[in-house]
């Protein structure tokens, strides 16, 4: 994971996540340069005591204060309109899962593989064991198979919810009577946590969402247990 990035951001477990990373590192870099250099004209202009009353125009440096914005903001906006057309591109999927939201939980449906759906409830405080995550733990995970194209199709019941898992750079509205749909690779094994980031009602907080990243043959027979 890119150095800065570990500030705020959760360790990208996907490509696109990774990409993401990157371009935040890049734009703090241009805004870092930026801040030096403004910072160093504004002390230079307020210590200095050198000043020109006869100065009324200056026509290079109003060029080269007008052209060098326009670069910069070329720098930044490139690499950003690459990153939305590749999170845009609807990539032939090797397999589907649809999830609804509803208030307040998740349901799951794998739709390559026959009677393979559930719902997902965030376990009470209460019922969680020793080493579950307070708030974050879910009752039934989602599994999905790692380096595999995964497409997820997200739709609502009730009001909008929004599927969220930072570390693949996945967010997703759940609108009532639409699909919406996103594209992701998960690139190693693990636990990915996520919430719904949309606020949809008094129990907004208590809608997480878990992802387990298995590898093939693990997810096989976690198929066939499902069966």
């Amino acid at each position: 994971m890119a150095t800065w990035g570990s500030i705020d951001l959760q360790d990208a477990n996907s490509p696109m996540m990774e990409q993401l990373s990157f371009f935040h590192d890049h734009a703090l870099m241009i805004l870092t340069m930026i801040s030096i250099l403004v910072g160093y004209m504004l002390i230079n202009m307020i210590t200095t005591k050198l000043t020109d009353r006869f100065l009324l125009e200056e026509h290079t440096i109003e060029t080269v204060w007008t052209i060098l914005p326009a670069i910069t903001l070329i720098f930044i906006a490139l690499p950003s309109i690459r990153i939305l057309y590749m999170m845009d591109e609807s990539i032939n999927a090797m397999m589907t899962i649809k999830t609804i939201g509803h208030q307040w939980y998740w349901s799951y449906e794998y739709s390559d593989f026959s009677n393979v759906e559930f719902d997902s409830y965030m376990i009470p405080s209460k019922e969680l064991s020793e080493d579950g995550f307070r708030l974050l733990d879910v009752d039934n995970r989602v599994v999905l198979p790692m380096d595999v194209q995964t497409r997820i199709i997200v739709t609502s019941a009730d009001v909008i919810h929004s599927w969220t898992i930072p570390s693949i750079g996945v967010k997703v509205d759940g609108t009532p009577g639409r699909l919406n749909q996103a594209n992701f690779l998960i690139n190693r094994p693990g636990l990915m946590f996520g919430q719904c980031s949309e606020i949809c009602g008094a129990n907004h907080s208590f809608m997480p969402i878990v992802l387990e990243s298995v590898e093939v043959n693990q997810f096989a027979k976690w198929l066939n247990s499902q069966n």
